[in-house]
């Protein structure tokens, strides 16, 4: 493993390996919707424990989306549907760090007197639930961190592993092109492709296998942009379609191209899921920090990408999320 790998770890790092690998039977979870971080993160830590013999099930509230395949064909991503939980003396949670993320699990693993631990690199919430915490909000990815679990209790990934990681690490770094782009997270891509990760054959499978009505419905999306804060904050709105039905929409593309644009710092993807519930994604690519945004709103994440389910349609939470920005302008300018 990459030297860059062998960080000096915390107490509160040390007690929480004591503890996943010291669990003879372990649930893996993760948030709603799990992205390539979670998923990623979830494939290589399962494949660390089950190569030390311990029983791993892998249960999301949803199954990973379709482009991750490479991945599910060979790691079994169990769904919510209600069951019980599968026989257990751990619950791990990955890629968030509050139950309420895990759905309609939450209140099965609440009521489980399992121990609980989190593996995660967001911004901590005030209240503090689980039993340990492998946590590092400097990580560039949770996949990252499965990959220094690895280097501390002295065991290789395997190639499927390594493809966890990989995933992990370019679905939250943009493929390398945002901030959290550290020399770790380079050092270990460098490491991972050494190991039988093919870089290009990993691009093709997560980014170029979208349906033929993706443009279309991306430049729909993008035809509805406004500017506003003197042209500093773009909004994306996308209100419920023709049906009623929220529009589904891979929004990926259309962030990444409005935050191209040279004046705007702040990229707010409002999504209306219901006639009076929005989903919002946001982005910033200056000092404009996001997350205290989204937590004015109930929600969270990064610094520099963060989202928050909010109250209202479109129209309105669009309002109420240009006035929290222009209030938050001064801090940033100063």
């Amino acid at each position: 493993m990459h030297a860059s790998l062998h960080p000096i770890l915390s107490d509160e790092q040390v007690a929480a390996l004591e503890v996943l690998t010291g669990a003879p039977r372990v649930i893996l979870t993760g948030h709603v919707r799990p992205d390539g971080d979670c998923i990623g993160a979830q494939a290589a830590l399962s494949r660390l424990l089950q190569a030390r013999g311990q029983t791993v099930h892998i249960l999301n509230p949803d199954l990973p989306e379709t482009r991750y395949s490479y991945l599910s064909n060979d790691v079994t991503y169990g769904a919510d549907e209600g069951q019980a939980l599968p026989e257990h003396d751990l619950i791990v949670l990955l890629d968030c760090s509050e139950l309420s993320r895990t759905g309609s699990l939450a209140e099965r693993f609440e009521a489980s007197d399992a121990q609980k631990v989190i593996v995660d690199h967001h911004v901590l919430p005030d209240v503090m639930w689980w039993d340990a915490a492998f946590h590092d909000q400097t990580a560039s990815s949770t996949g990252l961190l499965v990959a220094r679990i690895a280097a501390a209790i002295g065991q290789e990934l395997d190639t499927l592993s390594a493809r966890g990681v990989f995933t992990s690490m370019v679905t939250d770094t943009g493929w390398f092109k945002y901030s959290n782009t550290d020399a770790e997270t380079l050092g270990l891509a460098s490491e991972l492709v050494r190991l039988g990760v093919d870089p290009s054959e990993m691009f093709q499978a997560i980014y170029q296998r979208q349906p033929d009505h993706h443009p279309r419905s991306v430049g729909r999306l993008l035809s509805g942009v406004r500017y506003e804060s003197g042209g500093r904050l773009a909004l994306l709105p996308l209100p419920l379609g023709s049906d009623g039905r929220p529009q589904v929409v891979d929004t990926d593309d259309a962030l990444d191209l409005v935050r191209s644009v040279e004046n705007v710092e702040v990229v707010l993807l409002v999504r209306q899921v219901t006639s009076n519930l929005c989903k919002l994604s946001a982005r910033s690519k200056t000092t404009f920090n996001v997350n205290r945004l989204a937590q004015q709103f109930g929600g969270g994440g990064h610094v520099k990408a963060s989202g928050a389910t909010i109250e209202g349609n479109v129209t309105e939470v669009c309002q109420q999320l240009v006035t929290a920005v222009d209030s938050m302008w001064e801090a940033v300018d100063a």
